[in-house]
């Protein structure tokens, strides 16, 4: 073997060294910040538990992207968050008061009717926390409360039920425009698809807004609300909910903000909004 030949080799282990050395160190740079984050919600979790006498779920999504090594993940209402909420109030006392933070953008309507379903039986009092938003999804679920504290700035979504990515309301009216001959069978079955699901979740918000109004005016809201009137990101405000009578408060324990804090948008390479926070008060 030449001396040439015995540098590359040389080089070509080191630069070998090198890399795996700097995955390790990433992998586990990651797994120590990981568990050091989740200990510190845990403790604010325990905090708040301890401070309401309640048992606390947080459903924290994030709708934009986020950094995993290289690779990126979207978050939503899904069957695995059922499953983890259901076992969480399983796992409560049938009188002990449950609290929910909801931050989504939404997500599954079978997933978010499980869950509203499970809130709604259970006989202990159900609060839900909305620091920032809970749209489509989340809205389902907050309906199910007995009490909604949202930030002044927070708002709900409507509950329109959406076909793959279109508007379920917007399917029916795009075939009620045209000739019927014009329409192919596709977009028939799509729009009695959308029909079907339009009644099915109107009659649940239904269901869910008659623990706080009356029946008619349940049945009135829930009208509003899923069967497409405004879009699907229209921002429902607070002053909005409560002009339909929904129990929303804004009196958010400074915990929920200090719990949110620890679930940063990770990834981005610099934050998009800075500013100098004030002197903390005595």
């Amino acid at each position: 073997m030449s001396e040439g030949t015995s540098r590359l080799s040389m080089v070509a282990n080191l630069a070998r060294f090198l890399f795996w050395g700097l995955l390790i160190f990433l992998l586990v740079s990651q797994w120590i910040g990981g568990t050091a984050l989740e200990n510190k919600r845990t403790a604010i979790i325990e905090e708040i538990q301890k401070a309401r006498g309640s048992r606390l779920i947080t459903l924290i999504h994030r709708e934009e992207t986020v950094s995993m090594l290289g690779m990126t993940v979207n978050r939503y209402i899904d069957i695995d968050d059922a499953e983890a909420v259901l076992r969480a109030i399983r796992l409560t006392p049938p009188k002990n008061p449950v609290d929910l933070i909801i931050h989504t953008p939404g997500g599954l309507v079978l997933a978010a009717s499980q869950i509203a379903h499970a809130l709604r039986s259970h006989e202990g009092k159900i609060t839900v926390f909305i620091p920032h938003y809970a749209m489509s999804g989340g809205t389902l679920i907050a309906l199910a409360a007995d009490e909604i504290i949202m930030d002044p700035n927070a708002v709900l979504g409507p509950v329109d039920p959406q076909i793959g990515d279109l508007p379920a309301a917007s399917i029916i009216r795009a075939v009620e425009l045209k000739k019927p001959e014009h329409v192919d069978d596709r977009t028939l079955i799509l729009a009695d698809m959308s029909s079907k699901a339009i009644t099915q979740v109107t009659s649940l918000v239904s269901q869910l807004l008659e623990k706080h109004l009356p029946r008619e005016k349940a049945e009135e809201v829930a009208v509003l609300i899923s069967t497409g009137q405004f879009t699907h990101d229209f921002p429902i405000t607070v002053e909005r909910a409560k002009s339909v009578g929904l129990p929303i408060s804004t009196e958010i324990p400074p915990s929920i903000y200090r719990l949110m804090d620890l679930y940063p948008q990770r990834g981005a390479a610099r934050p998009s909004v800075n500013y100098v926070p004030l002197p903390k008060s005595p």
